[in-house]
């Protein structure tokens, strides 16, 4: 038998070196020094000898340019900084002399405080507070000192938005800041500047690896600071006094929960949790219904190896600050209570492809409540119809998919919104509502590129003055879908009537035109237009750190009825006109601690659309800058 394994490069020891070398690793265990050579064993014993063996596994001094070798070597004077009770690791030298041999291994590994700390104590990594990639206490790679199995992490981001745009600013003769506009519509130009700073902790118990944490608690803060500039007044303060500029600031509670591993239900660490607080939660895949940081309960799990997945939710809406978004923990809260039970199942319907089936409440009393925000503006009751605040119940039974059909990618989202508005702000009187809604985006990978289509409608009210309101509207939508936020109609709210923020279009960072005086602060309206769009998209990978992406989508109303009865103007047609994007998101080496996203968007609105603001301008173009720079930590 060869003295070397040429396949695996080990040396081969007979049974008593091997039996000498488990000797000496016990030795080791109990915190003595291991040695290749025992000391049961006289110097001119069968030990293979170093000429056996090639120069480069045993030793350097045959090579005319010798070469440090990985890990520790036989002549490094040992480590001061090492937890106390961790035995060095072995040299080159002497791992090269562990060997398999009969079913007998030769015990060479030294003990070490913990598996946490294994790459540290084989000089594998060097710990840097500032670096998330490396072994890095601040990131949950090691336990608290005196814990076992308890970790902290804490997490920075800063978000950067740099955001020109253009949209039809409504005026009067007595808001207008020039004397020769005395149109309706004002200077469309205006910027947005926005920073926010976020700063998250996390308290985690339990080994993660393979199974939930045995209990977490979250937090994490979020501190924003605005600017906002316009051509006109009344657009950013009720005031007119106030001006066309507005810096703002403000700190929000995004996330404050408690998390409680409650059991495992098998082997495979099926599991059920409960968690507390503030806390982000998404409805659907998309964000087409429900996705928000909100207070409230929530009870989820798995079965079958995971491949099912439950949650049963129940949210009290916490206010949002105005012109930040954030939640303000601070403002009463809302009068308005969400549950949510949903279920998935992948490789369902067919393998490849995720099914989810959802319910949801959504129980509003705010029927009483007036409501004014920051800048001013009515928010509660919207300024439309009787000038009333509503109470509602709505319930949402709703089917959503995501997967693979063979080739084909598919993502699929179908509601169905039934439930009682207490006032018809047209009627005054009780109404029935009954409204749905459908998406769809097909898309085929050719290598690098991804095309994709977008179809997406919902439903509109085809009588605002009957007893039945068929307009569809979501709780709190947040679409990633036909563009997402670089896309000109998602992005930017459009005002509709009763100046800047009485009532718009549509929501900003929203697909639906709900005819809210605001996403954040308003309440949902089954008595709107609805929406239909189709588009077309593609997203090019052109290199590993740069993603190009592009949208066409051509936007209608779905029935138009309840424009024509707001603006007490007959015969508005439905189309809105197409809405183009483009947009590029650099990821430096390939990472997400670092993402670059720059895009601008235009809608060329048609002539149904310009008829609606009282344009006739043909040459009429709406814009959308967005720069974004995101850093993580």
């Amino acid at each position: 038998m060869s003295a070397m394994d040429s396949k695996n490069r080990f040396i081969r020891l007979p049974a008593g070196v091997a039996a000498s070398l488990i000797l000496s690793g016990l030795a080791t265990a109990a915190g003595q020094t291991p040695s290749l050579q025992s000391s049961a064993e006289p110097s001119g014993s069968n030990v293979v000898s170093d000429q056996s063996a090639p120069p480069d596994l045993l030793t350097d001094e045959t090579d005319a340019s010798p070469r440090r070798r990985p890990g520790r070597q036989s002549s490094d004077p040992p480590p001061q900084d090492l937890p106390p009770g961790t035995v060095l690791a072995p040299s080159p030298g002497e791992i090269d002399a562990c060997e398999r041999m009969d079913g007998l291994y030769a015990l060479c590994a030294p003990a070490i405080p913990d598996r946490w700390r294994l790459a540290e104590t084989l000089r594998l990594v060097k710990p840097r507070w500032w670096d998330p990639y490396n072994h890095n206490p601040l990131k949950g790679d090691q336990p608290l000192p005196g814990t076992e199995d308890l970790f902290f992490i804490l997490s920075m981001v800063s978000d950067t938005v740099v955001e020109p745009r253009s949209f039809p600013l409504p005026v009067g003769v007595q808001t207008t800041e020039r004397s020769d506009s005395p149109g309706l519509f004002g200077d469309p130009n205006s910027l947005a500047l926005s920073q926010t700073f976020v700063l998250g902790a996390a308290l985690v118990q339990g080994a993660t690896t393979f199974k939930p944490p045995d209990f977490e608690l979250r937090a994490a803060l979020a501190f924003n600071i605005n600017h906002a500039e316009v051509s006109e007044r009344r657009i950013l303060f009720v005031q007119p006094t106030k001006g066309v500029s507005r810096t703002d600031s403000f700190v929000g509670v995004q996330e404050l929960f408690f998390d409680k591993h409650l059991r495992n239900v098998s082997s495979r660490y099926d599991f059920d949790s409960i968690r507390i607080g503030v806390q982000p939660f998404s409805s659907d895949f998309r964000g087409f219904l429900f996705q928000d940081n909100q207070l409230g309960v929530r009870l989820f799990g798995s079965r079958d190896n995971n491949r099912l997945q439950y949650n049963l939710a129940a949210f009290a809406r916490l206010e949002k600050d105005t012109n930040s978004g954030l939640n303000d923990v601070f403002a009463p809260i809302r009068k308005d209570v969400i549950l949510f039970a949903n279920l998935y199942r992948q490789d369902f319907l067919i393998p490849g492809f995720t099914s989810q089936i959802i319910g949801a409440l959504n129980i509003n009393r705010e029927g009483d409540d007036i409501e004014i925000d920051r800048n001013g503006f009515p928010v509660r009751p919207a300024l439309f119809g009787d000038l009333r605040a509503r109470d509602y119940d709505i319930a949402y039974l709703g089917y959503n998919g995501d997967g693979r059909l063979g080739r084909l990618n598919l993502t699929a989202s179908a509601y169905l919104a039934a439930g009682e508005d207490r006032n018809n702000v047209f009627t005054g009187r009780k109404a029935n509502i009954l409204a749905g809604f459908a998406a769809l985006e097909p898309s085929l990978d050719f290598d690098w590129f991804r095309l994709r289509g977008s179809l997406l409608i919902a439903s509109g009210d085809a009588d605002p003055y009957d007893d039945h309101e068929t307009g569809y509207d979501a709780i709190f939508e947040n679409p990633q879908f036909a563009g997402a936020d670089t896309s000109y109609w998602i992005r930017q709210s459009l005002p509709l009537i009763g100046g800047a923020r009485a009532v718009s279009l549509n929501g900003r960072n929203g697909i639906l035109n709900s005819l809210r005086s605001s996403k954040e602060q308003g309440q949902s309206n089954f008595n709107n237009p609805g929406t239909i769009l189709a588009g077309l998209g593609g997203d090019a990978d052109v290199t590993p750190e740069l993603r190009v992406s592009g949208s066409l989508n051509h936007l209608a109303f779905q029935n138009s009825s309840s424009l024509e009865a707001l603006r007490m103007q007959g015969d508005i047609g439905p189309s809105i006109g197409w809405d183009l994007s483009a947009a590029l998101t650099y990821r430096p080496g390939f990472i997400q601690n670092i993402v670059l996203r720059g895009s601008a968007a235009i809608l060329k609105p048609s002539e149904d659309f310009r008829a609606l603001f009282g344009r006739s301008d043909e040459g009429d173009l709406f814009y959308s800058v967005l720069l974004n720079t995101v850093l993580t930590y």
